[in-house]
């Protein structure tokens, strides 16, 4: 009787393990469930703006102006406000028009311009940052006492400032330099921004120290070893660092607002908050246009900008 007691005993707490278990592998279903519904909705919320803007891009002027009215209305000379009112968000439009890409791309030079103006401005800085970024990283990982720490604290603190902080200082330097109103003064504060230094910094002192013990006993040199050892390893941290300036550098607005007086200098960024409300077709169109390069970077290069972004390194030197 004990035995086939025992073996009820054992059959009941097997139920009862069953039972738990099913119990939390149900609600461990719906809190997923839950979490994915909430994350599809803070997603559909995010991309709705970049849907919208393409749509719209697409759609007639009197479409637009059907479906979105006055949203910007004169109250005096000079100056606009917001005025309330009902406003019809579609994500089809009645008939494809490509009037505005037309008068971007072909009627109205100035908006290329622009467009290139940002290239201009852009490209160098990421390049050149990330070149000053990567060596003086690479000074940063190797040398040793509390000199370098102490000057990798200002570079922390040079971070931690926002531009508007350093745009006085910025501005008397350049026009001591006589480089005001020419796209130096962009471009030369930009390469030497210390927010590359201080990410690829951390990436590079986690580069096991065993591969530079083994490229220096192989007879490397130190430029070898930066080249061949260091450069490889931190790829992906490299291309994300290189993203995240672009998308920065891309975006600016004070920098060639305050420092380029002629407006032929200013970037597409700058530009794009001076087209009025009747060109709003325009706009929408000149929108989808100044997306393309930041939306071509990240779709090429989003494996590379999560493992930069996660990277840790497989041993700490």
């Amino acid at each position: 009787m004990k035995n086939v007691s025992k073996e009820e005993q054992i059959k009941r707490d097997l139920k009862r393990a069953k039972k738990r278990h099913s119990a939390k592998k149900r609600r461990d279903a719906i809190i997923t469930m839950l979490l994915t519904i909430f994350a599809l909705i803070s997603a559909a919320a995010f991309i709705m703006p970049t849907v919208l803007t393409a749509v719209n891009s697409f759609m007639s002027k009197t479409e637009i102006n059907a479906d979105y009215g006055a949203v910007f209305s004169s109250i005096m000379p000079g100056s606009r406000t917001y005025i309330s009112k009902t406003i019809n968000l579609k994500f089809i439009p009645d008939k494809v028009s490509f009037d505005q890409y037309k008068t971007v791309l072909f009627l109205s030079p100035d908006y290329i311009f622009k467009f290139w103006n940002s290239m201009i401005l852009t490209v160098p800085v990421v390049l050149f940052q990330t070149a000053v970024a990567l060596l003086a990283s690479y000074g940063f990982a190797r040398m040793k006492g509390k000199f370098k720490n102490a000057v990798f604290l200002v570079y922390v603190f040079l971070m931690l400032m926002p531009y508007q902080v350093t745009m006085v200082p910025n501005y008397l330097v350049t026009d001591k330099l006589g480089l005001l109103n020419t796209r130096w003064a962009v471009i030369l504060p930009g390469i030497f921004s210390p927010f590359a230094v201080f990410l690829l910094t951390k990436v590079m002192k986690r580069v096991p120290s065993a591969f530079y013990e083994a490229a220096m006993l192989d007879g490397a040199n130190e430029l070898s070893v930066f080249l061949h050892v260091y450069l490889p390893v931190c790829r992906s941290a490299i291309f994300s660092v290189m993203m995240l300036i672009f998308i920065d550098y891309w975006n600016m607005v004070e920098q060639p607002l305050i420092l380029l007086s002629d407006s032929a200098l200013h970037p597409l960024s700058v530009f794009l908050s001076r087209i009025n409300s009747e060109e709003t077709g325009i706009a929408f169109a000149v929108a989808v246009i100044y997306m393309i390069p930041a939306l071509l970077m990240f779709l090429y290069g989003e494996d590379y900008l999560v493992e930069g972004i996660t990277y840790s390194g497989g041993v700490k030197g």
